[in-house]
């Protein structure tokens, strides 16, 4: 958001991330408007953005490890292979009411993996708190032979998407 020149604070929302939806696509989209929801209710006088990002592979959706052995297989299972990242972004305007709900999907190409690759990273600790067990604007760039669609996708919050909703 910095970046863009946006000037923001951040408010955390208590959305319960587990809501047992299997389709990424529509789960990001209910978790991006759900926090948006919450912070909203709030806010005044607000534009409100909430956002959620998964990784889905093999008709699996690989949410945040729960532990780094966790976050090992994970990133076993993305070695050497395209998955796609879903981000659902939600915007809303607490003095108009308008709301904005889209969800990006990127493609991203891991290179091999060694089994000495992914422990020595998932000792850095950075996999955990993140979908898919990796952050791509981290350690984890060294991973990444190619990307298809939008980079902000894969970092959780689309910049061009979301600056389509914003009003200058």
């Amino acid at each position: 958001m910095r970046q863009v020149g946006f000037d923001f604070e951040v408010i955390v929302s208590d959305v319960d991330e587990d809501i047992g939806e299997r389709d990424p696509a529509e789960m990001v989209r209910k978790l991006a408007y759900a926090k948006a929801e919450s912070v909203a209710r709030e806010a005044a006088d607000a534009i409100v953005i909430g956002a959620d990002t998964t990784v889905w592979i093999d008709g699996e959706i690989l949410g945040k490890p729960s532990d780094a052995a966790h976050a090992f297989n994970m990133l076993k299972q993305l070695s050497g292979r395209m998955h796609t990242v879903y981000t659902g972004l939600a915007v809303f305007n607490t003095v108009t009411n308008e709301r904005e709900v889209t969800v990006d999907t990127t493609d991203v190409y891991f290179r091999e993996l060694s089994d000495t690759e992914i422990k020595t990273y998932v000792a850095t600790g950075e996999p955990m708190g993140k979908a898919g067990s990796y952050g791509i604007q981290g350690r984890a760039a060294m991973f990444v032979e190619r990307v298809e669609g939008d980079f902000f996708t894969i970092v959780g919050l689309p910049l061009y998407r979301l600056s389509r909703f914003m009003i200058y």
